[in-house]
């Protein structure tokens, strides 16, 4: 049994959005196995309840308080050097201090980042063997801001992508592995970084299919006379908001020409007073609810209009998993292992999107056929155990 110090941007429970379904099973599979010493934030005051609950797999764990606010703000002195903005968002001395001696008194063996910007904290730990799970190439994200953004926060996200991305670069170059969340990530990667191209693999995520399962008996959430349409997703997150922004926009109003008894449902913590605004006679903003299954379970059609996609997302998968039929963006599908047209629907385009899931509501038998599908893949597929246990080669100490 090993001593690995493993930092997260966030603390990795509850699993309720992507990074956190992730952090959350890694920390799982590594204290299994070997003693954990857990460096995190707190970004969220609901997840002080949770402490305890990660400290039970943990030797020793550090967790540093974050107020969003006043990290945005304190990130702003990231403008004066070269450095990424995030690095600046995220810089906190007792978490700095806490790493330091960690790695002074115990005998570590090998350090796991999970996201690019906690590996600052270990930019001066040579003796021991780094690992990084990057999931996402985050610096093309803040690119992909930028083009939807007018100046200036164009320029400052475009900022920040150049700057992460150089950054990214030199936390990969230390490495002796890098992980991504699917291979076309990795790929990506490779391209962006090719000295580092002969360290980056794939650890695709996987899916909790005992509790994601139809086989789960759950009240309706939704009123007897409503179609529902379902998205999930943490609400505060841009991505999400783009993509729920744009269905009421564009793709709802068209649906409900043919279908007035449709509701879309918007099911995630935190919704913006953008997403809030999205609120009316034909959209429910829940916020968070203490359990997304029942509303998975009794939608119509899981829809994941994400315009903007960086790696799987479980969104998907745990829908899939739930047999529900699933319309997700081009964006997203790309990176789900599955069969278009079998296991799920894929639509790039507006219309596309309206004839998509109107084809679902109009054929129950194909949206059963669909589900039924879905699952199986996840099943085949999507083990958490199967994904994970390749980290474990680089910890074989």
């Amino acid at each position: 049994m090993s001593n690995l110090l493993y930092l997260v941007h966030r603390l990795p429970y509850p699993p309720n959005k992507g990074d956190k379904v992730r952090s959350y099973h890694l920390l799982k599979h590594l204290a299994g196995s070997h003693r954990v010493f857990l460096g995190t934030f707190i970004d969220d005051p609901e997840d002080e309840q949770h402490v305890d609950v990660v400290s039970r797999y943990c030797a020793e764990m550090h967790v540093a308080r974050l107020s969003p606010p006043m990290a945005k703000l304190l990130s702003l002195r990231g403008l004066v050097s070269s450095r990424p903005l995030a690095l600046a968002y995220y810089r906190n001395a007792g978490l700095q201090a806490w790493v330091d001696r960690v790695l002074h008194e115990q005998q570590i063996d090998a350090v796991l980042v999970f996201s690019s910007v906690m590996a600052m904290f270990v930019e001066r730990a040579s003796q021991q063997r780094q690992l990084v799970d990057f999931v996402d190439v985050d610096s093309l994200k803040w690119s992909q801001y930028a083009a939807k953004h007018r100046w200036p926060m164009s320029w400052l996200y475009r900022r920040e992508g150049r700057s992460l991305l150089t950054f990214e670069r030199a936390v990969s170059s230390r490495a002796e592995r890098s992980f991504f969340v699917t291979e076309a990530e990795a790929d990506l990667f490779r391209d962006l970084a090719p000295e580092c191209a002969d360290k980056v693999e794939a650890m695709c995520n996987g899916v909790d299919a005992d509790y994601f399962s139809p086989q789960h008996a759950f009240p309706s959430p939704f009123g007897a006379r409503q179609l529902p349409l379902v998205f999930t997703g943490a609400m505060d997150y841009w991505p999400n908001i783009d993509a729920v922004t744009w269905f009421v926009a564009e793709i709802l109003p068209l649906l409900l020409q043919k279908g007035p008894s449709l509701r879309f449902y918007i099911v995630g913590r935190s919704p913006t007073p953008a997403v809030e605004a999205l609120a009316g006679e034909h959209v429910v903003v829940t916020g968070t609810v203490p359990d997304v299954r029942p509303y998975l379970r009794h939608a119509a059609v899981v829809v994941a209009p994400l315009r903007l996609a960086r790696g799987v997302q479980n969104k998907i998968l745990e829908a899939m998993a739930m047999a529900m039929p699933v319309v997700a963006s081009q964006e997203c599908a790309t990176a789900i292992d599955a069969i278009p047209e079998r296991d799920f629907l894929t639509a790039g385009t507006i219309s596309q999107f309206v004839s998509q899931v109107e084809s679902i509501l109009r054929e129950p038998g194909r949206a059963l056929s669909i589900g039924t599908a879905a699952r199986q893949q996840v099943l085949a597929r999507y083990s958490w155990d199967a994904h994970l246990s390749i980290i474990d080669r680089y910890l074989d100490l």
